[in-house]
């Protein structure tokens, strides 16, 4: 029965040139030692990974909370939990819920499962190539990867466990590691995945919802960002670009269907593929039960208004981003510019990375690398394509880094607005130098925060240990070696 499924499995997988490779799972999960016999039992866990983060519906709702909510383009909608509102409101407790980071060690569990099971199937399948087997454990180690780079950014020091929990006497009890301990145990992860990884896969789905050499740049170059290593930050991002593989694609009435609606662009590096057959819940949360707002800031500021000529628009902002009407996040639930998806067609990918996005990243190497005028003209070639407003255009001088990284934070803003970005932007550039610009923190957190909040909101924000999110109680009663991050004490 088992060759059986298998061989229906590897069928599929080979028959179908969409997203769905994603119904792939290794049955009965990935843990299970007596599974790993053949190559297509690899092959199947490592698409079980994807499958993992697709099929829960809370993964990327959870990935767009944690960098959005705490910022200034979000507030919450009239059917917020009070969880979210305490969360955009920096009022955070060990109790709150969206504090559990237990989806993210699942997520990793199954990566460790692979790396640490999958080399052995060399010695019982000798159809099974060695470089085969590096490409699934490139796409294991990226995404751990990937996964403990968002666990240190929301919530700073973290238990790095990097073997498989097999069974219930494998130790869960362990310390969390230094922040930046994790940040360069995911830079050592990614080297390692850059070396054994697939380039280009058959189809574009794959390309753009499976990891790539590209996909590991992406990320190399926002870990080496983290670490003020921002020589590797460059040479990562120039990988990317110096590979011809992507472009960002000039301003049109399409635009906005071709990179959003339907996904998979030429200005896609990474993307979680919802598909039919794996719907996501965007639908619900930005329009029907309106968890999630733009804010004023987003709406009015940071794409702007031209009142003398109404159709003179950015081409990121009104019914791409937003609509401003009814202050609706439409990034993520637009078929195009004129027609929403519906509960059944509701399959806009997530955007974990876009070339855009490296270009922007790019940027900041050389913006902190003293080379402003090179960094300019990055900023200035997005904003032409993107037919950006005049309005929003800043003038800053090619030896003033201050200016610059904000003109950055203020493009990345715009280019980025709604997938995830916002508030670890603001918060990579205000840690730097001993948190020399905590005013970008604070003026962030205070221009959506409602009036009664301001000061409590401020006094928070003043120390540098509350921008990150409490370890949850629960895990706390369970894994008696964890500290509580002092904040919260």
């Amino acid at each position: 029965m088992k060759i059986r499924i298998l061989t229906i499995l590897i069928f599929v997988f080979t028959c179908f040139s969409c997203d769905e490779y994603l119904d792939l799972r290794p049955p009965n999960g990935t843990v299970r030692q007596d599974f790993w016999k053949t190559k297509e039992d690899v092959q199947a866990a490592v698409i079980g990974i994807y499958s993992e983060m697709v099929g829960n519906a809370s993964f990327t709702e959870r990935l767009f909370m944690y960098g959005e909510l705490r910022g200034d383009m979000v507030i919450p909608g009239q059917n917020a939990s009070d969880n979210q509102i305490f969360l955009n409101t920096t009022n955070i407790l060990p109790t709150n819920a969206l504090t559990e980071w237990s989806m993210f060690y699942r997520t990793i569990n199954f990566c460790n499962t692979v790396i640490d099971l999958a080399p052995a199937v060399l010695n019982e399948d000798p159809t099974l190539e060695e470089e085969q087997l590096e490409n699934y454990l490139s796409e294991a180690l990226a995404i751990r990867a990937y996964l403990y780079l968002t666990l240190a950014k929301t919530f700073k020091d973290v238990p790095l466990k990097l073997e498989a929990t097999l069974n219930d006497t494998d130790n869960f009890q362990l310390p969390t590691t230094p922040q930046e301990e994790v940040f360069r145990q995911v830079a050592e992860d990614l080297s390692l995945a850059e070396e054994y990884a697939v380039e280009e896969y058959e189809t574009i789905p794959e390309n753009k919802g499976r990891i790539t050499k590209y996909a590991i740049n992406a990320m190399q170059t926002e870990v080496f960002l983290w670490l003020n290593d921002f020589d590797n930050a460059l040479i990562a991002a120039n990988k990317i670009i110096d590979s011809g593989n992507f472009e960002l694609i000039p301003a049109s009435n399409s635009w906005f269907g071709t990179v959003y609606g339907e996904g998979n662009s030429s200005e896609s590096i990474f993307e979680l593929q919802y598909s039919n057959q794996n719907l996501n819940s965007f639908i619900n949360v930005f329009f029907q039960r309106a968890e999630y707002r733009a804010s004023a800031v987003a709406v009015s500021d940071v794409f702007g208004i031209d009142q003398q000529n109404p159709e003179n628009q950015d081409i990121r902002g009104e019914r791409v981003s937003i609509v401003s009407s009814g202050a609706e996040i439409y990034k993520f639930i637009g078929l195009n510019r004129d027609q929403r998806k519906t509960t059944t067609t509701s399959d806009t990918h997530w955007f974990f990375y876009r070339y855009a996005d490296v270009l922007l990243m790019k940027a900041e190497a050389l913006n902190e690398l003293n080379r402003g005028e090179e960094a300019i003209a990055i900023i200035e070639e997005i904003r032409t394509l993107r037919e950006a407003l005049e309005l929003t255009a800043q003038t800053p001088a090619a030896n003033d880094p201050s200016s610059i990284a904000e003109y950055i934070l203020a493009e990345r803003s715009r280019e980025l607005a709604f997938e995830g970005k916002r508030w670890f932007d603001v918060l990579r550039f205000a840690r730097r130098d001993n948190y020399a610009r905590l005013d970008l923190i604070l003026t962030m957190a205070l221009s959506s925060a409602p009036p009664s909040q301001q000061q409590s909101i401020r006094n928070k924000l003043q120390d540098p240990n509350s921008h990150y999110l409490p370890i949850n109680q629960n895990e706390l009663f369970t894994n008696k070696q964890l500290v509580q991050n002092p904040f919260y004490n």
